[in-house]
């Protein structure tokens, strides 16, 4: 429900966002929010039960979450009423139009932070060129992640475009823990693959069986993009003989362990600082890949398919700095896994290099919104 929650001072800022990617990536910005005086409240909603559950693990002072409403008149009417937020801010591609029109009827600033916009929705905005334009004008102002939102934005004949820099960039000091504390896997060799789709957990096993022939104790960390996938994906691994243990399960591990499956939310950070390798999903199929910059941040070297016009433009510049490879198939992936261990250090000068860009976006939206709410 969205009225769950009660709203207690004035200056509410309200942030919406789809799931857990967008909500991941507001939370160096929400910490640095909570501490002007200026803003009485934060409000949080999202569309998925994941992201609830992972701001649920989140130590906020004065933000909370609801759920979004259905995009109908009556219920967004009924929202706005209720929660009369100062500023409301939608992330990447959270483009509502009732609740955007109504905001502007009832006069509430709205923008759009991390403006998404590939091919594919431009050309669907574009067919409803009028409707689009009164839409996109809407808002009083909208920053786009990437040079090519941008272009779009202009083409839809959006005014008011702010350019910052894409907001993943920016990070936050959660104090990580390793999240493979077991004696029985200390002297494993580590890569892991996140954010994987149906179809790449199978290809990451087969490459696990290829290079398990020449590399003992060898250990891959798979972390599926949706872990209500699990089943299938044990009964994938249980299919080739391979001896897997389920993060959330309580049981020790087996010393035989060569899947380990993480089934949770949230925990992410605790794998990629162990892992020097890591295959970022949703890249092997036409999805159009996931961020690999957390990954990036820990200086581990990043593996993907072809389809990561997602994430173009961080794609390149990892690919300039020598952090990454594209594979076609299970036995470039092996080959890359293999070539990437003989050289695992991490480069501490990209982290610092990546550590500069999150800082200098961060501070740059955070005077915005700032200027906003004034």
């Amino acid at each position: 429900m969205f009225f769950s929650k009660k709203k207690f001072k004035n200056n509410l800022i309200w942030i919406h966002v789809a799931s857990v990617g967008e909500l991941v990536s507001i939370i160096p910005l929400i910490f640095r929010l909570e501490k002007n005086k200026n803003i009485d409240q934060i409000l949080v909603t999202s569309v998925t039960t994941s992201s609830a559950r992972l701001f649920e693990k989140l130590k906020f002072k004065k933000t909370i979450h609801q759920y979004f409403p259905l995009d109908t008149n009556f219920l967004t009417n009924k929202f706005i009423k209720y929660w009369k937020p100062t500023l409301a801010i939608f992330i990447e591609s959270e483009i509502w139009p009732n609740m955007i029109l109504n905001l502007k009827k009832n006069s509430i600033r709205h923008i759009l932070l991390n403006a998404r916009i590939t091919k594919k929705t431009f050309n669907r905005w574009f067919r409803l060129k009028s409707f689009s334009k009164k839409i996109f004008q809407s808002f009083y102002k909208i920053y786009p992640q990437n040079t090519e939102t941008k272009k779009y934005l202009e083409r839809l004949s959006c005014e008011k475009i702010s350019f910052i820099g894409n907001i993943k960039f920016t990070n936050y000091d959660d104090k990580i823990e390793n999240g493979l504390n077991s004696k029985v896997l200390k002297n494993k060799v580590i890569w892991c693959a996140s954010s994987t789709h149906k179809n790449e957990e199978y290809i990451v096993a087969k490459t696990h069986l290829r290079l398990k022939k020449k590399i003992k104790n060898l250990l891959t960390i798979i972390i599926p993009r949706h872990i209500d996938r699990k089943n299938e994906i044990i009964k994938i691994m249980n299919n080739l003989s391979l001896k897997t243990h389920i993060h959330s399960s309580k049981k020790k591990i087996d010393k035989n362990t060569e899947i380990y499956l993480v089934d949770t939310y949230g925990e992410t950070k605790k794998f990629f600082k162990v892992s020097s390798i890591v295959f970022l999903g949703g890249s092997l199929i036409k999805h159009g890949g996931q961020n690999p910059l957390e990954a990036a941040r820990f200086g581990s070297k990043i593996l993907h398919g072809r389809y990561v016009s997602n994430f173009k433009e961080v794609y390149n510049l990892l690919k300039k700095n020598f952090q990454t490879r594209q594979i076609k198939s299970q036995k470039d992936m092996a080959y890359a896994v293999k070539s990437f261990l003989k050289y695992s250090n991490p480069s501490n000068r990209f982290i610092n290099k990546l550590n500069n860009i999150g800082k200098k976006i961060l501070i740059k939206t955070e005077f915005e919104i700032n200027n906003l709410i004034k």
